[in-house]
């Protein structure tokens, strides 16, 4: 019980969620550093930005961006996994808005989405290392390189989200520190000047806003592990408040770095030119040291990324919209079935391109938004008084000028897809229409065996008994 304007509630989030005693939870410091890699995990990617439009607007844009789309998304993050605690995420947010049709495509868009995401990082892994290993640029050496590195990091996942945790901490400080002794080695070569050099009439504005669009996103996916975090109703705000800062500052100062100290030639600033940028500052050492960032970066994302789409497997059979076996868990209690669907769809998914994988997930992850922000309103009119142990200010009113900003920008990604992307997109988005009635039908005819945690709060039937 609990004291909200002055009305008593039982909230949502009041309800013992799954394995609330386990003492297997994160805590602060390693949900940071998930949060940090499932947005960014240092500034391995953002180097089209500058290809595509020179050093101004990519500075600007990674300062820009983040308040007109990281903040809103990590605050509304904030109010829904803390009003809703559990491992289906934003799941369970539109389900409980808009019920469980689009709850399930919710979770079908996002879950592609992070799949398609993660199909990246062995590509960036291999693109950072293909200059020191040539062999690695193609053939069967990159294919048997991608299927080592899946069924590595998808061991790691295996074994249990503390020690993936844990393991994010360590990648991501190991990742982070070249960039801040190149910082030190660029000081006498910096020219100012650099940072202004803009060329508005020669922007590629596709790619621009695909590439900050994909290094800024992401920061919902955190909530389909919001039921294995300690305490998440005071530690998720905290750790979404230290990840923004932390992601903006990865980008911005090696992006300032890189385009402040080298002359600039646009055409170089494509994955990996920042190994290249390490030996013209510092030697092949720190080219070296570069790269091994690179990796382990990439490393990081990966396992993070996949305990978040495992989790949401997990998190939707435990709300009856998958068939029972994805909600059983390992010895670890990770949910291996999650993990084997996630990396299946990684491995059939790692042959595409980068620019390719990074426009097809943006499409589809935009869809998902949408239903999100939607549903972000829906509540605020729908449950205004359930508990909501972290609220943004301004009612209503507020919460729809706070989707304004994001929406547009939406909409302005999705004009510059192109139509083989958005084909591919919107056939993916069909198949999950479809889906949902099979699986339906399924479970009518006691095909797969379908049921709902016990633990959780009926959110479709008992709405009013969240309230008094």
């Amino acid at each position: 019980m609990g004291n909200y304007n002055d009305a008593e509630y039982i909230g949502i989030n009041e309800v013992v969620s799954p394995r609330a005693n386990d003492p297997r939870k994160l805590s602060l410091l390693p949900l940071v550093f998930l949060i940090f890699y499932e947005v960014a995990g240092g500034p391995f990617g953002v180097e089209d930005t500058v290809q595509a439009a020179g050093p101004l607007l990519a500075l600007v844009g990674f300062l820009v961006f983040p308040i007109i789309w990281s903040v809103p998304e990590a605050l509304i993050t904030a109010e829904l996994g803390t009003m809703f605690p559990e491992n289906s995420g934003y799941v369970v947010w539109v389900s409980s808005a808009l019920g469980p049709f689009w709850g399930f495509q919710q979770g079908w868009v996002k879950w592609l989405s992070g799949v398609i995401d993660n199909a990246l990082y062995p590509v960036l892994f291999l693109d950072y290392l293909k200059s020191g290993i040539p062999a690695l640029g193609g053939g069967l050496p990159r294919v048997i390189a991608v299927l080592g590195i899946t069924l590595v990091l998808t061991y790691m996942n295996y074994r249990g989200l503390t020690i993936v945790g844990w393991v994010a901490v360590m990648l991501g400080i190991l990742s982070i520190l070249p960039f801040v002794v190149m910082g030190f080695i660029s000081i006498p070569k910096l020219r100012p000047a650099r940072w202004l050099v803009a060329d508005v009439h020669n922007v590629d504005w596709n790619l621009y806003l695909n590439t900050l669009f994909w290094n800024l996103n992401y920061w919902d996916s955190i909530s389909t592990l919001v039921g294995e975090v300690h305490n998440p109703k005071k530690t998720l705000p905290k750790a979404l408040f230290y990840a923004v800062i932390l992601v903006v500052l990865s980008y911005f100062f090696p992006l300032l770095v890189g385009t402040g100290a080298v002359p600039l030639e646009r055409d170089l600033w494509t994955d990996g030119y920042f190994s290249d940028i390490a030996k013209i500052l510092g030697g092949v050492w720190l080219r070296w040291w570069i790269q091994g960032a690179a990796a382990l970066s990439n490393m990081g994302t990966f396992v993070a990324e996949m305990s978040s789409d495992s989790f949401q497997l997990l998190g939707m059979a435990e709300r009856g919209m998958l068939p029972e076996f994805f909600a059983k868990r390992s010895r670890y209690g990770t949910p291996l079935v999650g993990i084997l669907f996630s990396a299946s769809g990684v491995i059939l998914l790692s042959w595409m391109s980068f620019q390719e994988i990074v426009a097809a997930e943006n499409f589809l992850y935009c869809f998902g938004m949408i239903l999100e922000f939607i549903a972000f309103v829906r509540l605020r009119i729908k449950l205004p008084n359930a508990s909501r142990p972290f609220k943004i200010p301004g009612g209503t009113v507020g919460a729809i000028l706070l989707c304004i900003p994001p929406t547009i920008l939406i909409g302005v990604v999705l004009a510059f897809s192109s139509v083989k992307v958005m084909i591919i997109s919107l056939a993916a988005v069909a198949i999950g229409l479809v889906m949902q009635p099979c699986l339906k039908r399924i479970e009518k005819n006691r095909w797969l065996k379908f049921s709902i945690s016990s633990d959780l709060p009926d959110i479709h039937h008992d709405t009013g008994a969240l309230l008094h």
